[in-house]
């Protein structure tokens, strides 16, 4: 996209974060290609009054271009959605206004009015189909000028899962550390050799309690350039596996534990044996822990390494952690 072609208003629509994150992006850095000086606001809604809203909206006395981009739009209360409503009856000339809205029915009437108001239309929408994320992991390969075979786009997924965010991660790991076409071979031995045997080795040893050994594999997954939202998103499985083998519901069959596990039934022996010891007050911090540095990795904090190590060291005290 480039600065011409960039809308006075557009909507974005969806709640698939990293798509949303995507779509801000290529519309801010189209309009700062033409303007690099460009006064540019991301928002929130809890971070903006009527007050806010009207003063970045109005007409500049000097003619600055300025970009408003405000996120999550459906959670506007009702005063700064009157003042976002009015906005649309009468733009600036030299505003560029990016709505994102999760598109369910909350603040349905402000997403219609910007639709009404002639606003372009980015849909973001979560894929929920395997189709969707094979698509989605080809399309990642396309856009660094490199090609996937489907196996490995399917072997791909079967090892990082479902979240938009690992998959991406994952993608840009292998263009970064591979060559040419990228075959399911190729994925076997990087995540063999890296992601099973470094994310996921952390993740066992930290909820076996074994901190100096975690922390050692940590530190060699880092050196080796595994990117840490997948190391984390190794410890969050680890975690919630602990939670569910240390009480299994009353009455479940193996193959429901399992599926609620997220794991294949012949780890549930494992599981077990890395469940004891721990407490429901040990698990609820471990799972506090890794949402946490889920943030932290991805934006909230600026040094996902250290994250990591805090998250190990958490992780493997909490077993026996009783409040």
């Amino acid at each position: 996209m480039d600065s011409a072609s960039v809308p006075p208003l557009t909507v974005i629509v969806g709640d698939e974060e990293l798509l949303v994150d995507r779509a801000v992006a290529s519309l801010v850095a189209a309009v700062r290609a033409d303007d690099p000086e460009v006064d540019v606001h991301d928002l929130v809604p809890s971070q903006v009054n009527a007050g806010k809203l009207v003063e970045v909206t109005s007409p500049s006395l000097f003619g600055e271009r300025r970009v408003v981009v405000l996120r999550s739009a459906q959670d506007l209360t009702k005063e700064p959605a009157g003042v976002v409503t009015g906005y649309l009856r009468d733009p600036a000339d030299d505003v560029v206004l990016v709505l994102s809205h999760a598109g369910g029915a909350k603040g349905r009437a402000l997403l219609e009015a910007a639709v009404k108001a002639g606003a372009h239309r980015v849909d973001c929408a979560k894929p929920t189909k395997a189709a969707e994320r094979t698509r989605f992991i080809k399309d990642e390969f396309s856009r660094a000028g490199r090609q996937i075979t489907p196996d490995a786009a399917q072997a791909l997924l079967d090892a990082v899962g479902n979240d938009l965010r690992e998959i991406a991660a994952a993608c840009t790991q292998l263009v970064a550390d591979t060559d040419g076409r990228v075959d399911a071979a190729a994925v076997a031995r990087y995540h063999t050799g890296r992601a099973e045997a470094s994310g996921f080795t952390v993740a066992d040893r930290a909820v076996e309690g074994r901190l100096p050994e975690a922390l050692e594999q940590l530190r060699w997954s880092l050196s080796v350039g595994m990117a840490p939202v997948l190391i984390n998103s190794a410890l969050a499985g680890a975690v919630r596996g602990i939670a569910v083998a240390a009480q299994p519901p009353r009455g479940m069959s193996e193959a429901e534990l399992a599926k609620r596990a997220k794991v294949p039934p012949w780890k549930l022996r494992s599981l077990r044996q890395q469940s004891r010891g721990w407490t429901p007050q040990g698990v609820a911090h471990a799972l506090r822990v890794v949402a946490e540095t889920d943030a932290l990795i991805k934006g909230a904090g600026r040094d996902p390494a250290y994250a990591l190590e805090r998250a190990v060291i958490e992780i493997a005290t909490a077993r026996t952690r009783r409040g």
